[in-house]
């Protein structure tokens, strides 16, 4: 649908409107401008009627009323198509916008015209009789066409439909004696306050057509806003769908996981997956960046990881293959840096594969010493063909901790521009060695936000606990140690 500023513009406005919203807004400033015309032209009928009859004005009622039936019906018909326009957004003519400018500066022309005729008034008089401001009101009216070249074209018609007349008047009337030089010069100042008033309307127009532009703008980028928001909603919610809603039951561990992204959506995920032999594979993975590119990686890496958990094999060939699903699939300034750990349930054996993720950190109970485990090669999808080393094997006894977090853990500043650090993330490994994985994660998480001070968080957190548990025995009737009875694992949240 075009406007009636766009539809002006090819040869009058200064710009073409492209917003349709704002073309929506300038039809219907121009079907309230016709509304306020004819309600005018109604209000003048009546008048120029009962002043014609009560002075006996017979010719000037019949020419007058005539002329401003004409000029009702012309905008009434104008009325009706604007309002068609705006139901079926169907294009509006160009010459119905200049006829309608031509209607609402020759009206008043015309009807100063009539009157001097009517010679009811002396012609001179006429001239600058009160029929004058006429030409203000529609030049006024013609601001809300919100366009500031149409008033400017409706004044310059105005003041030269005056000087018409005024030319009109000078050629055939004699002048009033004694006022033979001045009065020219009295009409041209006349014409120019026309003009002026044209320019002032058109000065308004483009203020109202800039602030009803900007607003209908803003109106469409907050709704724009809205409707990407929700839609990062949704991405959200599926994302941390595809989270752990609980922690796995294995035997002879505790085992908790934990994400908050830093906006909607994020760049982090972790994931456990029973494998066909029992073995349970836990992983975690830290895609460059945060937001909804870096989510969809990350799901990519997921949705790969769990088909080749699945295909079987060594995993000593896992990093390889995903790394060569990723490569062909990722542009050049994304990558993802990976960590999985296999173990098997009972055990206290575990193995570590780490594509650029670190750090992997190896709490000993027994001498609270904490290891850092080297990775096997680059993060995922940086180059096709890399060769990744073998898996970390990893003996856990009971209290030992695998504790794998991404870097906004760790780097996030306070204030004053300090990072939280990995000396800080040891210390609270060490003083949490006593409680569930689950308590660990929480007691990390709070000395984070604490450290933090409520400066704003710049990129995803997320952690994985891989605790061993102690092995209490219990004893028979004859005093024969049982079966270990292990503690059930405490659940954990993908808050």
């Amino acid at each position: 649908m075009a406007s009636l500023t766009k539809s002006a513009g090819r040869d009058m406005t200064e710009d073409r409107i492209e917003s349709k919203a704002f073309e929506r807004a300038a039809l219907g400033s121009e079907s309230h401008r016709i509304l306020a015309m004819l309600c005018l032209l109604g209000i003048l009928m009546f008048g120029v009627i009962a002043r014609n009859l009560a002075t006996g004005q017979s010719r000037l009622l019949y020419s007058q009323t005539l002329l401003l039936a004409l000029a009702l019906v012309c905008e009434a018909l104008t009325l009706a198509m604007v309002k068609r326009v705006i139901r079926t957004g169907q294009d509006v003519p160009q010459v119905i916008w200049l006829l309608d400018v031509v209607v609402a500066a020759g009206l008043p022309t015309l009807a100063l015209f009539l009157l001097i005729e009517s010679r009811f008034l002396n012609p001179y008089q006429g001239l600058v009789a009160p029929a004058v401001l006429l030409y203000f009101l529609f030049i006024i009216l013609s601001t809300l066409r919100l366009s500031p070249r149409l008033s400017m074209l409706t004044g310059l018609l105005s003041a030269l439909g005056y000087l018409a007349v005024t030319a009109h008047v000078i050629r055939l009337y004699p002048r009033p004696d004694g006022v033979q030089s001045a009065l020219p010069l009295i009409y041209f100042i006349y014409a120019g306050m026309i003009a002026a008033g044209g320019l002032v309307s058109a000065i308004v127009a483009r203020q109202i057509r800039d602030h009803v532009f900007a607003a209908l703008h803003k109106t469409e980028v907050e709704r724009e806003l809205e409707r990407v928001n929700h839609d990062l909603d949704i991405a959200r919610s599926i994302q941390q769908g595809l989270l752990p809603s609980r922690s796995p039951s294995v035997s002879g561990f505790e085992i908790a996981g934990w994400n908050q992204p830093a906006e909607q959506t994020g760049g982090d995920y972790f994931d456990w997956q029973t494998l066909p032999d029992g073995r349970l594979a836990i992983s975690l993975g830290d895609a460059s960046g945060h937001g909804i590119g870096p989510a969809l990686v990350t799901a990519s890496c997921r949705a790969y990881a769990r088909a080749s958990f699945l295909a079987g094999g060594k995993p000593d060939g896992l990093l390889d293959r995903l790394n060569g699903l990723l490569a062909e699939d990722l542009s050049a300034n994304r990558f993802i840096t990976f960590a999985v750990v296999f173990l098997d349930p009972g055990g206290s054996q575990v193995k570590v594969l780490s594509a650029g993720h670190g750090p992997i950190m190896l709490y000993r109970s027994a001498t609270g010493q904490i290891e850092n485990l080297e990775a096997q090669g680059i993060p995922l999808g940086v180059l096709t063909g890399v060769k990744y080393g073998v898996a970390t094997n990893v003996s856990l006894a009971a209290g030992d901790m695998l504790v794998l977090v991404t870097d906004g853990c760790y780097e996030w500043e306070n204030p004053e521009g300090e990072q939280f650090g990995l000396k800080r993330l040891e210390a609270v490994i060490r003083e949490s060695r006593d409680y569930p994985a689950q308590e660990v994660i929480a007691r990390l998480r709070s000395a984070v936000v604490s450290f933090c001070r409520g400066t704003e968080q710049q990129d995803d957190l997320t952690a994985v606990i891989v605790k061993r548990k102690e092995e209490p025995f219990v004893v028979d009737e004859r005093g024969e140690p049982e079966a270990d009875v292990l503690r059930q694992p405490a659940s954990a949240t993908a808050a």
